[in-house]
């Protein structure tokens, strides 16, 4: 259940309306980064979320207050189009409305939302739910959220260079300083999993014995140069605690030619009948059981 304050986290007051800025913003809005991406994906996390406690509830909590930084953003938005005002164009065009798209503004918001914010990117693109992740496994769904929270304060950042308007700059100064605190949160409960015992690896630890182990432990050195090499992890044990890195220079392939296989004719597909892909592989078993047939 959510109840709605009317009242905004924070102010979204700018000081004179600016439809370009106005385009601009939608990105934090409806980017893949945006507001509306951490909001669904942490309240789908919290809402997978099979351990009660501490975990979800910080999970819901920073869910929750997403919501209301889309609130804030939608609002500023409809803020900064208010009027649509004419002198931010050409002076030939008379219509506010027209000289705000003809400088900018972006149509959608002329057309399709009537002067407001829509859940799109700064360059019209509607928001997708493919942005979110919320795999139900703790450490792999908080590591995409310090990425979320990096790429979205990093957003935020060069937004904030990009307007002189003193109440756009107080708003993205909170939201830069809330990204802050997320960031950080994240980071904490990563290591409050381990302390907890609930890391264990991304995938579970019982495949560390499935893998084929002679390939988990080596970079291989595919940029010319090989500046990789000089790296510190390969000089320390890899962050997992199991294996220590190692580089391979100048690798070689370990599979065969990258040849499809002959098309379908039905698919009329264009194939001059030279070359074929090899079958698959076949165990010594299999081959032995071909043999006896």
């Amino acid at each position: 259940m959510f109840r709605h304050d009317k009242r905004l986290q924070f102010e979204a007051k700018p000081e004179k309306p600016d439809p370009l800025f106005a385009r601009k913003l939608q990105e934090l809005i409806g980017g893949a980064y945006g507001e509306m991406t951490v909001t669904m994906q942490y309240l789908f996390q919290g809402w997978n979320c099979r351990v009660e406690g501490k975990y979800k509830d910080l999970i819901m909590d920073v869910a929750t207050e997403e919501i209301g930084h889309v609130e804030m953003l939608a609002t500023m938005v409809a803020r900064l189009l208010e009027g649509a005002p004419a002198e931010t164009t050409a002076e030939a065009v008379k219509d506010p409305a027209v000289a705000a798209v003809v400088g900018g503004m972006d149509v959608q918001q002329a057309i399709v939302s009537g002067g407001g914010a829509t859940p799109a990117d700064s360059s019209g693109t509607p928001w997708n739910g493919k942005y979110i992740v919320a795999s139900g496994n703790l450490l792999a769904d908080f590591y995409a959220n310090v990425a979320a929270e990096a790429q979205g304060r990093l957003q935020t950042a060069r937004l904030y260079h990009m307007t002189d308007d003193p109440g756009v700059k107080e708003m993205l100064r909170f939201n830069l300083a809330r990204d802050t605190v997320h960031q950080n949160l994240w980071l904490a409960a990563i290591e409050e999993l381990k302390e907890d015992g609930l890391a264990g690896t991304i995938a579970p630890t019982a495949l560390l014995d499935e893998e084929n182990q002679e390939h988990s432990e080596t970079v291989w050195g595919l940029s010319a140069g090989g500046a990789a090499a000089q790296g510190g992890w390969l000089r320390r044990p890899a962050p997992d605690g199991e294996h220590r890195l190692r580089y391979l220079d100048d690798p070689e392939p370990l599979g065969g030619p990258a040849s499809a296989p002959p098309p379908d004719p039905k698919l009329y597909g264009t194939f001059d009948g030279a070359h074929r892909a090899p079958g698959p592989r076949r165990s010594p078993t299999d081959r032995a059981a071909k043999t006896v047939e």
